[in-house]
């Protein structure tokens, strides 16, 4: 596995009560859907143990490209982007001296971080109509409702939910100020629908210099590619 995609959901019916997590990891040419159910737990720690399986099975597969990780959940970006460093530098306190809350799943993400190389994060909508986000919500609460759902596991050609990202108005002008001056992942650009991925603006200058109806755009993530692409193709189509 090269580049990796990944979409995380946690559900605790009662919160607590009985729970569930589901993710779905999406590697070049395979996807896998995970999940698993606790008899009581919470909401957080299911979105955590969704990331920390996810990140554990990229692990596995010797992924050595980025992995971008799509969240609903703050707690879990958060902790995992700001927090983490600070925990483990004060022997897993918090600022007020208090004992880090769900201490065990933090360590072992702080293990799994250290095994997968590269990895980004993405903060979504939850319930949005996210397709990904929204299968991994039915994968975790049939197993918070003990009904184990069918996991798919098999050709990303064959895998009937699509990958891309809805971002709401507000969202999608936070991300716009952020990211216009980050470094590009890539470069995408369509031809008469035909779709090509460049690493570098010359190759992609290249290609639609002096095409009227040449499209392009900068990508500053595997999942923004996608997005970008399985956009042009939904319009291409209608």
């Amino acid at each position: 596995m090269k580049n990796v995609i990944v979409f995380t959901d946690g559900a605790a019916r009662g919160n607590p009560g009985p729970g569930g997590w589901g993710t779905i990891v999406v590697g070049e040419t395979k996807v896998t859907e995970l999940g698993g159910r606790e008899a009581h737990t919470t909401n957080n720690r299911m979105e955590l143990t969704a990331a920390i399986e996810a990140l554990a099975y990229v692990a596995k597969q010797h992924a050595d490209g980025e992995t971008v990780v799509n969240t609903d959940s703050s707690y879990v970006l958060n902790g995992s982007t700001k927090w983490l460093a600070g925990w483990k530098r004060n022997d897993w306190k918090t600022k007020a001296k208090g004992e880090v809350v769900n201490i065990d799943l933090w360590e072992q993400m702080d293990e799994v971080l250290s095994t997968v190389g590269k990895v980004s994060w993405n903060l979504i909508k939850g319930h949005s109509g996210v397709p990904a986000n929204e299968r991994c919500d039915v994968i975790a609460t049939s197993y918070a409702d003990n009904k184990k759902p069918n996991l798919y596991s098999g050709p990303v050609s064959s895998y009937s939910v699509s990958f891309s990202i809805e971002v709401s108005k507000a969202k999608s002008s936070k991300l716009k100020a952020k990211t216009s001056s980050a470094p590009a992942f890539s470069y995408v650009s369509s031809l008469n629908g035909e779709m090509a991925t460049h690493a570098t603006w010359k190759e992609c200058e290249a290609r639609v210099k002096g095409k009227s109806k040449a499209l392009f755009k900068k990508s500053f993530s595997v999942t923004d590619e996608k997005a970008i692409i399985d956009q042009w193709k939904k319009s291409f189509r209608s």
